[in-house]
């Protein structure tokens, strides 16, 4: 299977980042721009660690996806040709 991917991102919690570098705004982006896959960034930082888990939910083996109602609403945001399954891996920036 080929995906496309970007596996090295930043939270709004990191340094000098946009307050918009949330898992909302991330999928949107990756919706239009064709990439299937996106990696959290750092999940050790305390408040993203809890927005991770609040808002994901376990896909395929490895990999999770948005809740139901925040993909739902993402949807509604974007054309009808960017909307697909996004899907996130958890790691570990430095590790």
């Amino acid at each position: 299977m080929r995906f496309h991917a970007d596996l090295h991102v930043h939270s709004k919690y990191s340094r000098a980042t946009s307050r918009d570098l949330d898992l909302e705004h991330l999928a949107a982006w990756a919706c239009r721009k064709g990439i299937g896959v996106v990696g959290t960034g750092d999940f050790t930082h305390p408040a993203w660690c809890a927005e991770l888990k609040q808002k994901l939910v376990p896909a395929e083996p490895g990999l999770y996806r948005l809740r139901d109602d925040i993909e739902r609403a993402i949807a509604q945001t974007l054309p009808a040709a960017s909307r697909a399954d996004m899907r996130s891996t958890v790691s570990k920036s430095g590790a």
